[in-house]
């Protein structure tokens, strides 16, 4: 379990203040000029020894990303953070945004001197209203400050921070949809490469990072990359935010270790399942696009980036969704289906046409009026879309229905077999 000494988030839950004031208490903007001081190739070496992965969703290094960025270009570089967590089940960045934006910001000058930016634009949900009021006034507090602005903290570099807001598509998580939003169209996800360490937001060099992957950097190079490597597991490293909810008697959002077992973090934080640990049926462990688990692997399952991919599953955004024995497993994919359905842009064929139809069949499954042949061939179809579009909303469409079919095939059979049963009785 996680000691308090190492918590790097100690005002998640907003008892005191978000403000600037409060921020400092806390430790944040302590020797800010100093780090950037050091240089910026030591910002990165110092990043990458901490194997802080993306908690984002992607867990993709942090520091090599920030290192694809061109050392030297005659066009601007542009740090982007991605505050737009629509993931369903997902709410860990609007904590962050809520009660500790200073972090984020003095993040986003950490981050943007390390790739040479001079702007930063942070990309939030529209619906987060609450969130992004608190952001504006931490903003507006740290250029009252000089902390950001001409010669931020000091230091000689020049630092612009801006607040977008968008409109709520669930595909301007992705980044390059994110980017076509930012400059005024529509967003739909670019074909890469080239990648936005290339070609990014107006055609610059640009980095897109998570707002947890951003919020945790002042701390690392405060506290030094071996602090943070020391916690977790090898190639899992430090701290991160699991929110959990569904039918758990807590829900919350925590702070933890790497590798926690998903088992204790439930036991210990939530209160247990609903009813108790048997009376558990199954979880998804990293927000709705990674596959289902049934409760014989949840019960040994540590959370982390490789024994959840090792299961086939993944840790994704760490929002781990309890469904306990009264779920109707079958209809929460369809509703799923459903979900992802809506929310693609419809730009590539495999997705436009396959989530309608993934989801069509998922509702005659759900209602029993479908032949057993049609699991195999809903299977077959969701291996024709994962993988075969621009962005990984396809992906993420397929792989809930293929955790259902993988773990919960038996439940399918028996209501279509139950339905046709039934029919055959009342022709009688």
């Amino acid at each position: 379990m996680l000691k308090d000494q190492d918590r790097i988030f100690t005002n998640l839950y907003g008892l005191q203040d978000f403000g600037l004031p409060g921020a400092q208490k806390r430790g944040d903007w302590d020797g800010t000029k100093a780090i950037i001081e050091k240089g910026r190739d030591w910002i990165i070496d110092e990043m990458k020894k901490s194997g802080l992965r993306g908690r984002g969703g992607a867990g993709f290094s942090t520091g090599m990303k920030w290192s694809f960025m061109p050392k030297a270009s005659e066009r601007p570089h542009y740090l982007v953070v991605n505050a737009d967590e629509g993931e369903p089940g997902t709410c860990k960045d609007r904590e962050i945004m809520r009660h500790d934006p200073h972090k984020l910001i003095e993040g986003c000058l950490l981050a943007s001197f390390a790739i040479g930016a001079h702007a930063c634009y942070i990309y939030i949900r529209g619906e987060f209203w609450m969130e992004g009021n608190n952001l504006e006034t931490a903003i507006q507090q740290a250029y009252d400050a000089g902390l950001v602005g001409k010669n931020a903290c000091g230091s000689g570099w020049d630092f612009d921070i801006y607040l977008h807001r968008g409109a709520g598509a669930y595909i301007c998580g992705e980044e390059t949809a994110l980017i076509e939003s930012l400059e005024g169209r529509k967003g739909q996800p670019r074909l890469k490469p080239p990648f936005p360490a290339g070609a990014g937001l107006y055609g610059c060099p640009t980095t897109v990072n998570n707002v947890e992957s951003i919020a945790v950097a002042p701390t690392i190079l405060r506290r030094g990359a071996e602090w943070f490597a020391g916690l977790g597991k090898p190639n899992n490293t430090g701290t991160k935010l699991f929110c959990i909810s569904g039918h758990v008697n807590e829900p919350c959002t925590v702070e933890e270790e790497m590798g926690i077992p998903l088992k204790e973090l439930i036991e210990k934080h939530c209160g247990g399942v609903r009813g108790g640990w048997d009376n558990l049926l199954a979880v998804i462990p990293g927000g709705s696009s990674v596959p289902v688990l049934p409760k014989d692997i949840c019960d040994t399952v540590t959370m982390d980036f490789d024994t959840l991919r090792g299961l086939r599953s993944g840790l994704g955004t760490a929002a781990v969704i309890v469904m306990d024995k009264s779920t109707d497993i079958v209809r929460a994919i369809t509703r799923l289906s459903k979900f992802y359905m809506h929310e693609s842009c419809g730009q590539c064929t495999p997705c436009r046409e396959g989530t309608g139809w993934m989801w069509r069949v998922m509702e005659r499954l759900a209602k029993g009026e479908a032949e057993i042949e049609e699991i195999d061939m809903l299977e077959d179809v969701t291996k024709q879309i994962e993988g075969h579009t621009i962005c990984a909303l396809g992906d993420a469409a397929a792989w809930p229905i293929q955790g259902l079919i993988r773990h919960f095939r038996p439940e399918i059979e028996s209501r279509i077999l139950a339905r046709r049963s039934s029919s055959v009785m009342a022709a009688e």
